[in-house]
């Protein structure tokens, strides 16, 4: 009887934290939509712009995926892990022996830094998505930030010069939270150099929104046998972040690296694969996501234009946004306040503010607000 009070305390708690309708919640409750929607979505009119997902997904074909693949629900996966493998080491012309999955790419790309950092430093750039460089650092990583250029790109020559004692060099592609993509072919040059001296990590979570994924990748390193490892996720445009479902691409002998620091198919569920092995080929799904997301980003670069508002042209599903002398903490605040919730500050850039792609009457919402707050804040 305790933990039945405690559980239904718990559920109540995390609906009104949701911004939902604070009812106690009982085991039939939970079976309807509106609840379980409470629970995962925020408070109705209220636009989530803040995590890069893409709320278009799950694609129709994920959707029957994971309600069928909960007959399956007490069982661990096994085949369908083995497959998912299988079904990304053909499409890259790999064996599975060039393949690990996790976790979304978190699981990989923290267990490749963890096992990297000890054999030297982790050089990185000072402004991408840190999450798990961080937490390989609370694990006794050292790192190694190098500073942007100018026009916030990554610095890779510099990089490249900085290469002594590196364990692991990373690289994000586009990156998080500029949105800009380098160059393939300079990338490409770094990356063959920089593997003759360390192992290099690209994280490719935001290929697919590209122009040209195929061509903006660096998987064909690894078919080439460079010491180079490619991280993707289902979180981004098969819009699964929910499902947590990644990958890393690299050699046998990094991948066995990877591996000494993962428990493989035990951290995944069978939903979650089960809705990968479903869009994984969705060429339809893929190409109505990008559509969606280009039409909301162009949606919120003429908005921002309207009221003199510079930002960095993206290849993304977010933007990062100049403000000027305003501070990014108190317009994410202020905007959280007219139900737009975005991200704040990231490191030292105080004047920059990234705003997550949505549905179009959630970005037209951030738009319509961007006026009043700017003006409110510059008073």
């Amino acid at each position: 009887m305790i933990w039945r009070s405690n559980r239904r305390q718990f559920l109540t708690g995390a609906l009104a934290a949701a911004g939902g309708v604070v009812q106690p919640i009982t085991s039939n409750a939970l079976e309807s939509a509106e609840s379980l929607a409470a629970l995962a979505e925020p408070a109705p009119g209220v636009a989530k712009l803040n995590a890069n997902e893409n709320p278009f997904g799950p694609s129709p074909a994920a959707k029957r995926a994971i309600e069928e693949s909960a007959t399956y629900g007490s069982r661990y996966i096994t085949n369908n892990f083995k497959r998912l493998a299988e079904m990304i080491a053909e499409r890259h012309g790999l064996t599975t022996d060039h393949v690990a999955l996790s976790a979304g790419s978190s699981g990989v790309l923290t267990q490749l830094t963890v096992a990297a950092s000890r054999n030297g430093h982790i050089l990185m750039p000072n402004l991408f998505w840190d999450t798990t460089c961080k937490a390989a650092e609370r694990q006794g990583a050292k790192l190694e930030r190098m500073p942007q250029t100018q026009d916030f790109a990554i610095d890779i020559d510099g990089m490249l010069e900085r290469i002594d004692g590196t364990g692991l060099v990373q690289v994000t592609n586009p990156n998080n939270p500029t949105g800009l993509l380098l160059d393939p072919a300079r990338l490409r040059q770094f990356c063959i150099a920089a593997a003759k001296k360390t192992i290099v990590l690209v994280d490719e979570a935001y290929n697919e929104i590209t122009e040209d994924p195929d061509g903006n990748s660096m998987v064909d390193l690894v078919r080439d046998g460079h010491s180079v490892a490619v991280s993707r996720t289902f979180s981004k445009i098969y819009g699964l972040a929910g499902m947590r479902i990644g990958y890393m691409i690299s050699t046998p002998e990094i991948i066995e690296k990877v591996e000494q620091y993962n428990i493989g198919n035990y951290v995944m569920n069978q939903a979650g694969i089960s809705a990968a092995l479903a869009c994984y080929e969705d060429e339809d799904f893929i190409k109505r996501s990008r559509q969606e997301i280009l039409e909301a980003r162009q949606i919120v670069e003429d908005g921002l234009k309207a009221n003199g508002l510079d930002y960095i042209p993206s290849h993304t599903n977010f933007i990062f946004v100049n403000l000027g002398t305003l501070n990014a903490e108190n317009f994410r605040v202020a905007m959280k306040e007219r139900g737009v919730i975005i991200h704040g500050i990231y490191r030292d850039y105080t004047h920059y503010s990234r705003v997550s792609m949505g549905r179009l009457a959630d970005v037209r919402k951030y738009v319509e607000n961007l006026p009043k707050v700017l003006d409110a804040l510059r008073q």
